[in-house]
C-alpha cells in the first residue's frame, strides 16, 4: 500500500509521497518503549532545526554536521557516530522498524550525537539552511527496479539540486547501491547538476568499499543485481 501524503506545516501543501509500508512486524516491548520515550527527545521538529542549527539540536559546538538519508537499520549511522563523537549526526528514515533499531543502538552505546526524523528525508532537507551540511550519505536506498517505478527513486535531479544547496563547498556526498541501473542513473543525475565532482580515477574506486565505510545489514543480504557500487562526490 502507499502512504497518503501529509501536509507541510508551513504552507499546507502536500508533502512527498512515501511508497510501501511504514511499519513491518510489531516492535518488541523494549523497542516500543524507546520509540515512545527516547525518540521524542531526539526527534527534529517538523518545522526544521531552526536558525541556530546545529546548536539548537546538539547544544554545543560540533566538528561538523553529517547527514544520512534513509539509514535503514541504523548500523552505518551508529557506527559513524561512535567513530566521530565530536561530529553531529542527523538521520532520516520513514520506517519505524529501522528507527527502533537505531534507537536501540543509541541506547546501548550511549550515543549522544545523533538526532532523528522519522519521515521522508526530502521534507527534512528542505528545512535546512544553505551550506549547512558537511557530509551526506545515501546508502542502498530502495532501488525500485521496475521501469515504471523508477520515478519513485530518491536520487532525482530535483533532490540532487537540494543536496547541492545544503552541502557546504568541499562537502562530501556518498551514494551506494547494488543495482546497476540505479548506479548509472544516479551518477548521471549528480554529475549533470554541475556542482559535484566524482572522486573516481579507476574502477576499484567505486567497486571497493571505502575504508571508512560501515557495512549495513541490507548490504550483506546482496539482494541487488550487481556487487555494491560506491560513488563518492565532492561539492564544488
Amino acid at each position: 500500500m502507499n502512504d497518503a501524503p501529509s501536509s507541510d506545516p508551513k504552507n499546507g501543501q502536500p508533502r512527498h509521497r512515501l511508497y510501501g509500508r511504514a511499519a513491518g512486524k510489531p516492535l518488541s516491548q523494549r523497542q516500543q518503549g524507546l520509540v515512545d520515550n527516547l525518540l521524542p527527545k531526539l526527534a527534529i521538529p517538523e518545522a526544521g532545526p531552526g536558525e541556530l542549527f546545529p546548536a539548537v539540536l546538539f547544544g554545543a559546538a560540533t566538528q561538523g554536521v553529517w547527514l544520512e538519508i534513509g539509514f535503514g537499520g541504523g548500523e552505518h549511522l551508529a557506527g559513524q557516530a561512535a567513530r566521530h563523537p565530536g561530529t553531529a549526526f542527523i538521520g532520516a528514515e520513514p520506517f519505524v522498524d529501522g528507527v527502533a533499531k537505531l534507537l536501540t543502538a543509541i541506547d546501548e552505546q550511549g550515543l549522544s550525537n545523533i538526532r532523528l526524523r522519522r519521515g521522508d528525508a526530502r521534507d527534512l532537507v528542505s528545512t535546512f539552511a544553505d551550506a549547512s551540511i558537511d557530509r551526506a550519505f545515501i546508502l542502498f536506498p530502495d532501488p525500485w527496479p521496475k521501469t515504471r517505478h523508477r520515478k519513485r527513486r530518491l536520487v532525482q535531479p530535483d533532490f540532487v539540486a537540494e543536496l547541492a544547496r545544503v552541502l557546504k563547498p568541499g562537502a562530501k556526498l556518498r551514494f551506494a547501491t547494488d543495482w546497476a541501473d540505479y548506479a548509472n542513473r544516479a551518477l548521471h543525475a549528480v554529475i549533470s547538476d554541475g556542482r559535484f565532482s566524482w572522486q573516481s580515477n579507476r574502477a576499484d574506486d567505486w567497486r571497493t568499499p571505502p575504508t571508512d565505510h560501515v557495512t549495513t545489514r541490507y548490504q550483506e543480504k546482496r539482494l541487488g543485481d550487481c556487487a555494491p557500487v560506491f560513488l563518492d562526490f565532492v561539492r564544488a
